[in-house]
């Protein structure tokens, strides 16, 4: 059985933010250091956004070298990209609006994503490897858009799945899959209030009946972030 997770534990939304921001900041800088380059995947939701905000203000506004950061999408809805819905509109609002990332350095999963992917250096076994990606916590215990039994999950060849039938509206969805979230160099979840305590509780002790205790990078990284309010302390 794998182990259990011990999580990151802060105050709340704003400490929350502070952290993820920081971290987020010292993978990009390691990532460019050591290749040249960071291919980081955003994540959809509030506590990612309260992140992204954070990312947009001193001192990592000018402090991250955004002009080496590839941007992507762990998830996304299929929705217009100026849809209030659209993962992508979220992040542009809150993030790419305020930093240099060259505007074709920016991939929505939205259209055909697989050129965009394919530009990712690739791990040994030939997936994607993202040197950062950010994933959120459902109460379901869903991650990206890997909802409880879907055979998305099971999925072991495609980079990307379409999703038909997500509980959450919208039904319609994009999702990176699981052996491409385990590829990565780090991965982050962002965890915040007490709704998600007891989807978070187990999947910190790996249960495996929920999708987001199935994300374990290989070779990387796995960090949770969560505010006290999720972790119930």
């Amino acid at each position: 059985m794998t182990a259990p997770v011990s999580p990151l534990v802060v105050r709340g939304p704003a400490e929350l933010a502070e952290a993820a921001a920081s971290w987020t900041a010292e993978r990009i800088a390691a990532a460019v250091a050591q290749r040249g380059a960071c291919h980081l995947a955003l994540a959809g939701g509030e506590t990612p956004r309260r992140c992204y905000q954070r990312l947009a203000r001193p001192p990592y506004q000018d402090g991250v070298r955004w002009r080496s950061v590839f941007v992507y999408w762990s998830d996304e809805r299929q929705v217009p990209l100026d849809d209030p819905a659209s993962n992508y509109a979220m992040a542009k609002a809150a993030l790419l609006d305020h930093v240099p990332i060259p505007a074709d350095q920016v991939f929505p999963l939205v259209g055909d994503p697989t050129p965009a992917l394919r530009r990712i250096p690739p791990d040994d076994r030939g997936w994607p490897c993202f040197d950062v990606i950010h994933l959120g916590l459902g109460e379901d215990g869903h991650t990206a858009s890997l909802f409880p039994g879907s055979d998305a999950l099971n999925e072991r060849r495609a980079v990307v799945r379409a999703i038909h039938d997500a509980p959450k509206p919208p039904p319609d969805r994009l999702t990176l899959t699981l052996p491409v979230l385990n590829a990565a160099r780090a991965v982050l979840f962002m965890v915040q209030g007490a709704s998600k305590r007891d989807a978070l509780a187990r999947v910190l002790r790996r249960d495996p009946a929920l999708p987001a205790s199935q994300v374990e990078p290989v070779d990387g990284e796995l960090l949770f972030i969560v505010d006290q309010e999720a972790f119930g302390g």
